[in-house]
């Protein structure tokens, strides 16, 4: 049993050193763009965010339903999530992995907060907004960590599902669709561009496995066996 937690922490670590240079282009790609004020991304970004605004404007029992949605898929909520995790983890003696976990999740929030400062992009602006949110834009903070904390959850419970096909689609699904739809939420109500979401999915990806490449090297985080 020991000989096959460690096989699927190579595969795992093995994985996360190809997809980390993956996410991280793209994040870095859009970095640019935005700070250069590249006029195509610019226009593709206002297109989106304007025909998505009249659609919101259109269709006020969506906003609402989306309003609630933000507010539920919110960082302070990805946050508690993850805290809960860690606890779990420390009470099975998974002290390793908890550790992983909460810094991954702190470090993934503040690099976020660092890059808005840097980049200091301004929101949407309507006429009629039917959402306000403050600071800055780049990289969406909702998005960032609500892809951060569905990898943590992702690589500490996929060890979890081996022989159980249905739970193991299940976690994959959602570790992809909540961060989807955070990102929807955010765009739809008019707060952040398209880009400020795309950009922080795959920075808060990529900070996951990369930190999960990192621990592992290290030996940890061990898989948690059921």
């Amino acid at each position: 049993m020991r000989q096959d937690s460690h096989t699927t922490l190579e595969v795992r670590t093995s994985a996360a050193a190809v997809a980390t240079p993956v996410l991280l282009v793209p994040f870095a790609l859009l970095a640019a763009l935005v700070m250069g004020r590249w006029a195509p991304l610019h226009d593709l970004d206002r297109s989106v965010s304007d025909r998505l605004h009249e659609i919101a404007r259109a269709n006020p029992g969506v906003v609402d339903v989306l309003t609630w949605l933000t507010h539920l898929l919110s960082p302070t909520a990805w946050r508690l999530a993850v805290l809960a995790l860690v606890i779990w983890l420390v009470r099975r003696g998974s002290r390793t992995v908890a550790f992983w976990a909460a810094v991954t999740m702190i470090a993934g929030g503040v690099l976020g907060a660092v890059l808005k400062l840097l980049v200091s992009r301004h929101r949407p602006e309507f006429l009629e907004p039917v959402a306000q949110a403050s600071g800055y834009a780049f990289p969406s903070g909702h998005a960032l960590n609500a892809a951060l904390g569905a990898t943590i959850f992702l690589l500490v419970l996929l060890p979890m599902t081996r022989g159980r096909p249905l739970a193991r689609a299940a976690l994959w699904t959602g570790a992809i669709v909540l961060p989807l739809l955070t990102a929807l939420t955010r765009v739809v109500l008019g707060v952040h561009w398209l880009s400020d979401v795309v950009a922080g999915l795959v920075l808060g990806a990529a900070v996951a496995v990369a930190t999960a490449a990192a621990f592992s090297r290290r030996g940890v985080p061990e898989p948690v066996s059921g």
